[in-house]
């Protein structure tokens, strides 16, 4: 099998994923592909009537005088000012204290070490789905430490490490809480919505009740993966290494996690009771939830629940000693971000060219014409979208890459179709999550590949992703059947996030006879 012709096909792609630039790079050469292509367009004498305003656009020259001008001055304003910079700059503070004082890793080490031997595998399945909020603690802890479990109690450690791995990166797109990943995206979408609505929001909660259902589904779904295919094809493990010893939690760690849970209750209550009364200050002035503070300043909610319970947990097992401490915490975690800062410099530049030119809108409006005539309905639509997201993520490995490249040309497009930017993103979210096991662009696939490596040391490409297959499967699956009863029954996706435009939009954004 490893080497057969499905891994030589696999090989192929990595190679060819390899070959391409540096997404910052990419996003670079897409900017200049687009001053390129508004002179050609407008040469051309390209347009389109937009369906809101009913003004006709032009494609835009960004090489005259004028657009040269506005590249100059506004390229600093471009980055400044791309939304999901500060959003997950923020973000990535108040994990960082998390990360720095070691309660993502207790709370990790507690749920997997209590649970009962019946339910471990959906238990580290779920602890995965769970650890996307962390950004990438459950790659480098959770993932080898479920290898160790198994392997403990007499279990394939591959057979742990797969369930693992099936939940960090499979089931990417599922949790229960807000993560890094959900703020970062919905700014990209709001940045793509405002091509076609300068006052669009879209709040990182956008996806949040989806993505709750989610949990339980890629859960049950990852579970049934492990015990009915994949333990039975790897059968009894027969290599030399010997099990490990897990280190349960110190009593000095279960003491911070009860001052860390007291601190979080503390400022459940105080958020609670601002937002509960029908006049509470955390209100919004009309007295809604759903316009509030709660909402749109989520990101500030998120640095303060993640910073002073870590703080507190900090400071009791000794991590923290000092306010130096702390602001280390956050720091070490913002060097993370150096790659990330370079790739959103390029990628700002590219969305605002795209604005400028006017391609975004004309693309968007003749796009929406083209799938309108099709008669192709929402679901067939859903379907592709996923099968598309699922196909780039083999050779591009970045979510938010990816977005951002995307975004500006399907959110509009599925506007003037009368769905929301929210749908849109959580289409694109499925299908970049299904395929992220399999993909040799997944920037922590060779670091998986070494913990397989420990227990099968002949292991390579092909044990890895055969082993993965299975979970890519049925998770698309399960994802879709989903997301069909969903847009069947009409369910909100997130607070305030439907699936349609409100009828008067849907009125407006109705594609214009030409």
């Amino acid at each position: 099998m490893r080497k057969g012709f499905f891994t030589t096909i696999l090989n192929w792609v990595e190679k060819g994923g390899n070959a391409l630039p540096h997404p910052a790079t990419l996003f670079g050469l897409f900017a200049i592909i687009v001053l390129l292509l508004s002179w050609i367009f407008h040469l051309m004498g390209t347009s389109a009537v937009h369906p809101v305003t009913l003004e006709t656009y032009h494609a835009v020259n960004l090489l005259s005088r004028d657009g040269i001008h506005r590249i100059l001055d506004e390229m600093v304003v471009n980055f400044t000012g791309f939304a999901p910079l500060g959003i997950v700059l923020v973000a990535m503070l108040g994990i960082g204290i998390a990360e720095g004082s070691g309660l993502i890793s207790a709370l990790i080490r507690l749920l997997v070490l209590s649970a009962p031997k019946r339910i471990l595998t959906f238990v580290l399945v779920f602890s995965g789905i769970l650890s996307n909020m962390a950004s990438d603690i459950g790659y480098v802890l959770l993932i080898p430490l479920a290898g160790v479990i198994f392997h403990s109690i007499g279990r394939h450690p591959i057979a742990g490490m797969a369930a693992a791995f099936a939940g960090v990166s499979g089931g990417f797109s599922a949790n229960l809480f807000i993560g890094t990943i959900d703020p970062l995206l919905a700014g990209l979408s709001q940045e793509a919505a405002r091509i076609v609505d300068d006052q669009y929001v879209v709040n990182p909660t956008a996806n949040y009740y989806f993505m709750v259902v989610s949990t339980f589904v890629i859960a049950i779904t990852g579970t049934w993966v492990t015990e009915k295919l994949v333990v039975p094809r790897l059968g009894k493990y027969k290599g030399d290494e010997k099990p490990e010893k897990i280190e349960p939690l110190t009593g000095l760690e279960k003491k911070g996690l009860y001052w860390a849970l007291a601190v979080f209750l503390i400022l459940g209550a105080i958020l609670l009771a601002g937002i509960i009364p029908e006049h509470g200050i955390l209100r919004a002035d009309d007295g809604s939830i759903l316009r509030s503070p709660v909402l749109k300043g989520f990101i500030a909610i998120l640095l303060v629940f993640s910073a002073l319970p870590s703080t507190a947990y900090g400071i009791v097992v000794g991590k923290y000693k000092n306010d130096a401490d702390v602001m280390k915490g956050m720091a070490d975690n913002m060097k993370t971000l150096a790659t990330y800062i370079v790739l959103v410099f390029f990628a700002a530049q590219f969305v605002a060219y795209f604005k400028w030119s006017n391609l975004g809108l004309i693309f968007a409006i003749d796009g929406a014409e083209v799938l309108k005539n099709s008669g192709l309905g929402l679901i067939p639509l859903m379907l592709l979208f996923i099968v598309f997201a699922a196909s780039i993520n083999m050779l591009m490995g970045s979510a938010s890459a990816k977005w951002a490249l995307l975004a500006p040309i399907f959110i509009p497009m599925f506007m003037f179709l009368g769905y929301t930017p929210e749908l849109s993103q959580v289409v694109y979210r499925i299908g970049d999550s299904v395929t992220n096991i399999i993909s040799p662009m997944m920037s922590f696939f060779a670091l998986i590949l070494v913990f397989f490596e420990k227990y099968d040391p002949k292991a390579g490409i092909g044990t890895l992703i055969s082993t993965m297959f299975p979970y890519s499967v049925f998770f698309f699956i399960a994802w879709v059947i989903l997301l069909i009863a969903w847009v069947l029954l009409g369910l909100e996706l997130g607070p305030g996030a439907g699936i349609h435009l409100d009828d008067t939009l849907m009125r407006d954004l109705k594609p214009a006879k030409q």
